[in-house]
């Protein structure tokens, strides 16, 4: 089994993309723990804030399936993909790691450098797998957190419920 870590971000219909797609991967992948949500503001471009949790699940399914899961989940949301990278999102559902694997092949990069970059994504990782380290950090998330000197774009805790993960 392959533990994945998933990053899962929405700045439209921020509340209704969230919580069904939470749902869904709740469905295609039932032992899967969800962080807390941040709301974040957007970076790199000017925009409502985001909604951003991380999820943790074990798979034994390649890496090529989950991916396509995945992209069938944002397509189901009405992503766009012609728009530029940094830019407004029904839903952006990103692997962040694929258990210890280190992967740059063109297409996919894993660890996604995000990690180390964005508080919206180390801070969420340190709070469901702080013990865990990350591939080529070596670090666990916990202390990259505790050290974490990036630019800040975590605004607030969403304290809101979900009927699946509540």
């Amino acid at each position: 089994m392959t533990q994945v870590l998933l990053g899962i971000g929405s700045n439209i219909e921020r509340r209704r993309h969230i919580g069904t797609a939470l749902e869904e991967l709740r469905a295609q992948w039932p032992g899967i723990v969800f962080s807390p949500v941040y709301e974040s503001a957007a970076v790199g471009f000017n925009g409502e804030d985001f909604y951003n949790l991380v999820a943790a699940f074990e798979t034994d399914e390649p890496l090529a399936r989950v991916e396509e899961a995945l992209r069938g989940i944002e397509d189901a949301h009405g992503r766009d993909r012609a728009g530029p990278k940094f830019s407004a999102r029904t839903l952006d559902l990103d692997l962040l790691t694929w258990g210890d694997a280190v992967i740059d092949d063109g297409r996919v990069t894993l660890p996604r450098p995000e990690i180390l970059r964005f508080d919206f994504v180390l801070r969420p990782l340190a709070d469901i797998v702080p013990g865990e380290r990350h591939p080529t950090a070596g670090a666990t998330y916990r202390d990259l957190w505790s050290r974490f000197s990036g630019e800040p774009a975590i605004l607030r805790v969403v304290d809101e419920r979900w009927d699946c993960c509540s």
